[in-house]
């Protein structure tokens, strides 16, 4: 027989511990990578989103919905548009997106005799929506749109839209 100590494979070197210890603060590292770059990541590359085409049109209320002076934001297909029940004017229907950059107008008040947008303080003419101050370079596009039986129905936009 031969004096060799065979080592028993159950037993694991003193040096494991310290190897864990190695590859869990690695992984805690990469882990910790990830989360950081990936809501960077995907602000700078947004997922393409595709332009909804609306064939036709879009019923967005009854004319009940929309009292006199008021002006509400609606969904036409992926797309917002604000629906403005001007006194003694009528009901107009223009994109609801800002003409600088994009923001989302807000709801028309009736207090008030314009439309507004939140981020740069840009007001555009209920009636045609028309630049009134501020710093949009545009008007706010027109849509088409029909009341039918006391229901507004929105069509195609009348000019470019921001962002297509």
């Amino acid at each position: 027989m031969s004096d060799r100590i065979v080592p028993d494979p159950v037993l694991r070197p003193a040096s494991s511990r310290r190897s864990f210890l190695k590859y869990a603060l690695g992984f805690s590292f990469v882990a910790t990578l990830a989360g950081v770059l990936t809501p960077i990541i995907g602000y700078l590359w947004p997922p393409a989103r595709g332009i909804q085409v609306v064939s036709g049109r879009t019923s967005v209320g009854p004319i009940t919905d929309f009292p006199g002076g008021s002006g509400r934001v609606m969904p036409v297909g992926n797309r917002p548009v604000i629906v403005v029940n001007n006194p003694g004017k009528g009901i107009r229907v223009f994109s609801a997106i800002c003409t600088h950059l994009g923001c989302v107008v807000l709801e028309k008040d009736p207090r008030v005799a314009y439309i507004q947008c939140p981020c740069h303080d840009g007001r555009f003419n209920p009636v045609t929506g028309a630049v009134i101050s501020g710093p949009p370079p545009r008007p706010l596009p027109a849509y088409e749109f029909e009341v039918e039986a006391e229901e507004i129905y929105v069509g195609r936009p009348i000019g470019e839209v921001y962002g297509e």
